[in-house]
């Protein structure tokens, strides 16, 4: 990756309290296993069912044979660890989850390598994001470690589900709900942590091809104060109308605008996004509040600016945007999440403008270096990765 003469301090989201956790190290993974041991009873697919459904994968739509659970309880903590059979879930009707949207999530991958042995990447960041998110939906905190052995035990137990294709992986899903059943507005005292798993393919089927951007105007993502930077259920669902508009328009995503001015971009339904200016910088919104921490997000930025490149976290307006598109300020735009990795933005359009964006050099530059890491083909000079079996 090339670098500009530009330089810059560390930027900001490097140093956050979420970023400082990230960075303390996990123990090995045979020093955790066995936390959530695996139960009795619990049925396998055959190697031809298995076969059947790793055959033309695409994204989270096949699970494996197990999920990992706990359950919480108010006076007793944590307990119930174990790793048991897939299945559907017993709730009640008046489950608070149900009524109040006291849930939480997350999304992380398992890799496996050329040598048959099987990773994750950055299990610390995940664990401690899903407290945070916790702690703002007023649920109770996993210990971090728990969460790392929970994704070691399912791994284990299910790891011939993990595919070997390019750009396959086992997706896994996190998430803690409250499953006290009451009406009444309090915090549950009855929480359920899984951990469930599924073989994917590329979460975009054409690969690095440029993808299309509504620019809503109608809609936002989040409000201040409010759970933007958690990555609860309620986020998404509210972004599922603006991506039918977007859809309608014949775009790929939707791109959410700020709550306040109505005018600065903050990031997609769930990926955040990021501008590549003709000399080389990068720029990407700050983190107001109002938008995901992301993994993914974290690490590129840490990639680029170990690579001597200037990256900048800024307030990017959409006004500014278009004008820099249209003067060739800005070279290339992008998103990154978890499940899609990256993707270059080809096309912005929206109430009044309709651009397309050309470049993707960088794009592609960062996406062969992270996915390098990812499945061992490149160097991990961070320790971002961790070996799970």
């Amino acid at each position: 990756m090339p670098e500009t003469s530009a330089t810059a301090s560390t930027p900001a989201s490097l140093e956050t309290p979420l970023a400082r956790a990230a960075a303390v190290p996990v123990p090995d993974a045979d020093a955790l296993a066995g936390r959530f041991p695996l139960g009795p009873g619990t049925a396998a697919a055959s190697d031809a069912e298995r076969a059947r459904a790793l055959t033309d994968l695409h994204f989270g739509s096949v699970f494996t044979d197990h999920m990992a659970h706990a359950r919480w309880t108010r006076g007793a903590g944590w307990a119930e660890h174990g790793v048991v059979a897939y299945g559907d879930l017993t709730l009640s009707p008046a489950a608070a989850v149900l009524h109040y949207g006291q849930e939480v999530f997350e999304g992380i991958k398992a890799y496996r390598h050329a040598d048959g042995s099987i990773w994750t990447f950055r299990p610390r960041y995940n664990a401690a994001r899903l407290n945070v998110s916790a702690r703002r939906l007023a649920l109770p905190e996993l210990p971090e470690e728990d969460f790392v052995a929970s994704l070691v035990d399912l791994v284990r137990a299910d790891a011939r589900w993990v595919p070997s294709g390019e750009g396959e992986s086992l997706y896994l899903r996190p998430f803690v709900f409250a499953s006290e059943p009451f009406l009444g507005v309090r915090p549950a005292g009855v929480v359920d942590y899984y951990v469930i798993a599924s073989p994917s393919g590329a979460y975009f089927t054409h690969g690095l091809e440029p993808i299309s951007i509504w620019v809503t105007q109608n809609y936002h993502r989040a409000g201040r104060g409010g759970t933007g930077f958690a990555k609860t259920g309620g986020n998404y669902a509210s972004s599922l109308l603006p991506q039918g508009e977007a859809a309608a328009k014949g775009c790929d995503q939707v791109c959410f605008l700020d709550d306040v001015t109505e005018r600065n971009l903050e990031e997609l339904g769930g990926m955040n996004i990021m501008v590549v200016d003709d000399d080389g910088t990068v720029r990407t919104p700050h983190l107001t509040g109002t938008i995901l921490e992301g993994s993914t997000r974290s690490a590129i930025i840490r990639l680029l600016t170990d690579a001597g490149r200037r990256v900048v976290e800024d307030t990017i307006s959409l006004e500014g945007l278009l004008a820099d598109i249209d003067s060739g300020r800005v070279r290339e735009v992008f998103a990154c999440g978890t499940a899609a990795v990256v993707v270059p933005l080809g096309r912005l359009t929206g109430e009044g403008f309709d651009v397309t964006i050309e470049g993707c050099a960088v794009t592609h530059e960062i996406h062969d270096r992270l996915i390098g890491i990812q499945y061992g083909a490149h160097e991990d000079p961070y320790g971002w990765m961790y070996r799970l079996a």
